[in-house]
């Protein structure tokens, strides 16, 4: 039986992925490795970079890893640049790093709200930026950028997250448009709760744990939170040449949270 991720051929394409050192961003780096990408794996902790980055060596993959504060434009500028230098083109660019915030709106103060919005939104806004200037003079390349459910709905106690994340959809919906007759596609991906790292601050108190459990069970038909590797999964289909036509898309994979 054919292996269906064979459609995902990524063989002879560089990627750049945000967030590489956990959670979404390795799974996705593993899998675009696992398709025969070169992966630059990024993260602002290098050293989880570089525990990703060997994972995919030791399973016969190519990737890199390099520090990365998506916060800061010239560091990103640094990563895709490099990127290039290193491997000669960029075909994927994948903007996943992100942070996570509870508080009321009344609570939450600016030091936060800047956090939260200069890694979310800004950090996709430059990965966005400095991947469509090296892909325009190509003439090809795709873009995948990281949203959430709270782009696209309403969620209570997370405010600036709520905002960030509703930032990330209008800038795909924006730079998709602008940069279509390149040759260049931008999608973004919504993932519902998912178990990893970025979670964990639900264990902060059992009052933290039990509301988020009761939100996921109560909002979520599948009953369960997602993997990694299945957003991840749905990152390499965005990928794929088999879709070619498919940019400013939104796509949601959350078990149903945003089906109500």
């Amino acid at each position: 039986m054919t292996d269906p991720r064979d459609s995902f051929d990524l063989t002879g394409r560089v990627a750049v992925i945000t967030g590489a050192g956990s959670g979404i961003g390795a799974a996705s780096a593993r899998m675009l490795a696992g398709v025969g990408a070169t992966v630059v794996c990024a993260d602002i902790n290098v050293e989880r970079a570089g525990e990703t980055a060997d994972k995919i060596l030791a399973d016969g993959g190519k990737a890199t890893s390099v520090a990365c504060d998506t916060t800061s434009r010239t560091d990103v500028e640094d990563l895709v640049l490099g990127a290039v230098a290193a491997h000669g083109r960029l075909d994927v660019m994948g903007n996943i790093a992100g942070i996570i915030h509870e508080s009321l709106v009344v609570d939450t103060d600016e030091a936060d709200l800047d956090r939260i919005l200069a890694t979310n939104l800004k950090g996709v806004f430059f990965g966005c930026q400095s991947a469509a200037r090296v892909m325009t003079e190509q003439g090809s390349g795709s873009i995948v950028n990281m949203s959430s459910t709270a782009g696209v709905i309403g969620t209570p106690r997370m405010p600036a997250y709520t905002a960030s994340k509703h930032g990330v959809i209008g800038l795909t919906k924006t730079v998709s448009g602008e940069v279509a007759r390149q040759g260049i596609r931008v999608n973004c991906v919504c993932p519902g709760p998912v178990d990893t790292p970025m979670l964990a601050w639900t264990d902060a108190t059992p009052e933290l744990t039990a509301r988020e459990r009761g939100r996921t069970q109560g909002r979520n038909l599948s009953g369960r939170s997602g993997r990694p590797e299945e957003i991840a999964a749905t990152i390499a289909f965005l990928l794929s040449d088999d879709v070619g036509f498919m940019s400013g898309s939104v796509v949601a994979v959350d078990g149903a949270w945003t089906a109500g």
